[in-house]
């Protein structure tokens, strides 16, 4: 349940919960104004099973976005520390 009026989601930021904007209304009104045209553009051709995907992207903010093009770049110059592969999580017990 929210605390407060407005609903908002929790992501991480260096390991602190931070709260964002979780309506169309609010995500549209924190955007720099040269972006809430495309913005409503992409809002508005977004099939609504995807519309909470889509939304939560707009709302995250830039120190997210940051973080996210800096994980991809060590990824691609091969340092996969502090990653876990998803297999290793999932491996199917041994049958005897």
């Amino acid at each position: 349940m929210e605390d407060s009026a407005t609903p908002t989601w929790t992501v991480y930021i260096d390991g602190q919960p931070v709260r964002i904007p979780a309506t169309i209304e609010t995500v549209r009104a924190a955007l720099v104004p040269e972006r809430r045209a495309e913005f409503d553009a992409e809002i508005a051709r977004t099939p609504g099973l995807q519309l909470a995907q889509v939304l939560a992207m707009w709302a995250l903010p830039p120190a997210v976005w940051d973080q996210i093009e800096a994980d991809f770049s060590r990824l691609e110059a091969g340092d996969h520390s502090g990653f876990h592969p998803q297999e290793d999580r999932f491996t199917a017990p041994d049958v005897a």
